[in-house]
């Protein structure tokens, strides 16, 4: 197939000096290359469209993305009813049939989005109020948000260029299609997806498109939370987080998104410990420490969140201090994280790095049996690594080096928290996890000694699973033996010392000067 025989195209379009690695593209989804061969053999139009051409010509310039992607999008001229007919042989789901999408399964299993060109009518600020397929593949590009997601190209890699989309991408000028007005009108969800185009580029905003998008980001309210969660995580995920979310305040989406870390700005601290301002300011100063090394986006909205509890603590203590905040924020971010539909394993997490970012300081000052059940929070005992046999408290080692390196402590703060866990790992190795511990003795065993089920028994199994992860206590019998001596004495006992909610030195719980 000579691009220039391909069906629907008109030569003055084409861009021939750019080009996409097709090769590459198939080899990973051969059964796209067999899509375009059918409906093209069969005089229909089609285009591969949208990111995976976007990525493509990244690639293409040297830019470090990946690529090919994992998702390929086809347009084509075919009408649903077409393509049925064309790939009966494949098994096939009209997820939006009535919008011209169809969704082909290969034969290795994965599935493939084909559309058939379409121009939208009327939006109610996210669904189109009619949709009409064509075999047009201009006016269906002209309905697309931005021009760097207009692009299509042939099944020979040619780049199809209708709205001046490879100029603004090789310019990283992120600019809506036409009217930006009435692309966020359309759909407000576009307005963060814009951001993370500036993000995922690093790329400048057109003026004219940013004038629009503030203008529309009360939009932004009727648009539902699971879309508005996953385009933040994906804004998160990005290398350029701290611009991502600058823009967002810059542009009035923070306050529909996360109003949480708005409420830092003007909440000052003191200049010795945050030389770079009030609470918000220190927020995205630790989230562009964290673009530098963080990808998954849960962390990402952990350093996002993890001082969101300092203004609720400075108002509740008079404008003392700001302790308290950690749990504060724990639980401010778990109601965020519900608003925003995640699941409930990543909401544990989220709470978990926020509630304890403070008390990981206190490390090196813990007992040895706290310091192991501390390291041991959601071990996976198959990992071989440290990150992944201690997935949790990695994640909070970076949220900890994130916040550190924002403020005046710099390495000071964090490095002997590393270097003390990576003494606990090694004695890991040596005494074992929790989940031995509990092996060796367990609250049956002090039931059976007379031990009143209740506070002591509980506190008592505790003060005996410490010891076995201190390696005091090395077997059953031994464990066994103490605590037959300690359930014969008469007196309570504390077995659990204080816990501390601040960082030494750290005015988070002091008095503020």
């Amino acid at each position: 197939m000579a691009a220039e025989s391909s069906p629907g195209y008109d030569r003055g379009i084409m861009e021939r000096a750019e080009r996409i690695d097709v090769a590459a593209l198939f080899a990973r989804h051969p059964f796209v290359h067999e899509i375009l061969a059918r409906l093209e053999a069969s005089g229909f139009a089609a285009v591969l469209i949208g990111g995976v051409v976007r990525d493509g010509l990244l690639a293409s310039w040297g830019q470090t993305i990946a690529y090919p992607p994992g998702d390929v999008d086809v347009a084509t001229a075919a009408m649903p009813d077409d393509l049925r007919r064309l790939f009966a042989d494949r098994p096939m789901v009209g997820v939006g049939e009535e919008f011209g999408v169809v969704v082909i399964v290969a034969p290795d299993g994965r599935a493939y989005e084909v559309a058939t060109f379409r121009v939208e009518g009327e939006y109610d600020g996210r669904w189109p109020g009619r949709v009409e397929l064509g075999r047009d593949l201009a006016g269906d590009v002209c309905r697309r948000d931005l021009t760097m997601n207009g692009l299509a190209a042939t099944a020979e890699g040619h780049v199809i260029d209708l709205v001046g989309g490879v100029a603004d991408l090789r310019a990283r000028l992120v600019k809506a299609i036409g009217d930006p007005a009435e692309r966020f009108k359309e759909d407000a969800l576009r307005l963060l997806r814009t951001v993370r185009f500036v993000c995922q580029i690093d790329g400048t905003l057109d003026p004219e498109t940013e004038r629009a998008a503030r203008d529309a980001s009360a939009g932004l309210s009727r648009i539902s939370r699971e879309r508005v969660r996953d385009e933040l995580l994906r804004i998160l995920a990005t290398p350029r987080a701290a611009t991502g979310v600058e823009l967002l305040d810059d542009l009035g989406l923070l306050e529909h998104v996360l109003p949480e870390v708005l409420a830092g700005k003007g909440v000052e601290q003191p200049e010795a410990y945050h030389p770079e301002g009030d609470v918000f300011l220190h927020t995205v100063a630790a989230v562009r420490v964290a673009d530098a090394f963080v990808r998954d986006p849960i962390v990402k909205l952990a350093v996002l969140l993890h001082d969101v509890g300092k203004p609720a603590a400075f108002v509740r203590s008079g404008g003392a201090n700001m302790g308290g905040h950690c749990a504060l924020g724990a639980a401010m971010a778990r109601r965020a994280a519900e608003r925003l539909r995640l699941r409930r394993t990543e909401i544990a997490r989220l709470s978990f790095l926020v509630k304890n970012h403070m008390r990981i300081a206190d490390l090196p000052e813990m007992g040895r049996g706290r310091q192991v059940r501390f390291l041991s929070e959601g071990v996976e005992p198959g990992g071989r690594l440290f990150i992944g046999r201690y997935p949790l408290f990695s994640d909070l080692l970076a949220l900890l080096v994130a916040d550190c390196e924002a403020s005046a402590h710099r390495a000071s703060g964090w490095a002997p928290i590393l270097s003390e866990a990576l003494r606990i790992a090694l004695h890991v190795e040596t005494v074992g996890t929790l989940q031995r511990a509990r092996q060796i003795i367990h609250g049956g065993d002090l039931l059976a000694l007379g031990v009143p089920a209740g506070p002591r028994l509980g506190a008592l199994l505790d003060a005996l699973h410490d010891r076995v992860l201190a390696g005091e206590l090395a077997d059953r019998d031994a464990a066994l033996q103490e605590a037959r001596r300690l359930a014969a004495l008469d007196c309570e006992r504390t077995f659990a010392g204080p816990r501390r909610d601040r960082r030494p030195g750290d005015p988070n719980a002091a008095p503020l000067r």
